[in-house]
């Protein structure tokens, strides 16, 4: 497809603004060499979840405390990783030219803010006035909880909003939400039949309906 038009915009960050393969893929094989875990198992069911969800599916044995203690440090040790984050390319500027033409965009990450701002930041991709972060929802993707939120935030009713997301997690959380969506890069499976897609944002147009 080459240009779309809605009355609000949602973006997943990881993967479909920003590429944060290597520092993902570097921390999370660690994270699986330590505890003994299917590194490949492991980072095809984290993409798009929240990492306390991604630790509790394979060390479900872990006390709450436990739990939060690990991904606190997992979480740590990502902030600090900025090395090799770019754009998706086209994305600095399609989120430059909403925002420009005021535009209603949201991000809705399973990343904590504080992580997702700078991996904004790093690949250049403008952090917009609406970030619903993982401390922010009670449930993370595949719930709907956080597109709902993202488009409640923006006085946009759900179902005149287009979602951009590339993980499945991400693009299950909002088929449910009831938005249209955009499959950004090469994830196929059921949930994304029929789904309309793009390789990256290069000539990409998008407009306010």
């Amino acid at each position: 497809m080459d240009e779309i038009s809605a009355a609000g915009f949602l973006f997943d960050m990881d993967g479909t603004l920003v590429d944060s393969t290597a520092v993902v893929e570097s921390v999370w094989t660690a994270f699986a060499d330590r505890y003994g875990l299917d590194a490949t198992a492991l980072l095809a069911y984290a993409h798009g979840r929240q990492a306390v969800d991604t630790v509790a599916h394979f060390l479900p044995a872990l006390t709450d405390e436990e739990r939060a203690e690990l991904v606190g440090a997992l979480v740590a040790e990502e902030v600090t990783r900025t090395d090799g984050i770019v754009e998706i390319p086209g994305a600095v500027a399609l989120l430059r030219r909403l925002v420009a033409d005021g535009a209603p965009v949201a991000v809705v990450t399973s990343a904590p803010r504080e992580l997702a701002v700078g991996r904004l930041r790093a690949a250049g991709v403008p952090v917009p006035d609406v970030l619903v972060a993982a401390e922010d929802v009670s449930r993370g993707k595949p719930d709907p909880e956080g597109y709902l939120r993202a488009a409640e935030q923006l006085g946009v009713p759900i179902g005149d909003c287009v979602v951009f997301e590339d993980a499945e997690a991400g693009i299950a959380a909002a088929v449910a939400s009831g938005a249209q969506v955009v499959v950004v890069g090469s994830h196929e499976s059921a949930v994304t039949a029929g789904l309309d897609r793009l390789t990256d944002y290069a000539g990409f147009r998008a407009a306010l309906r």
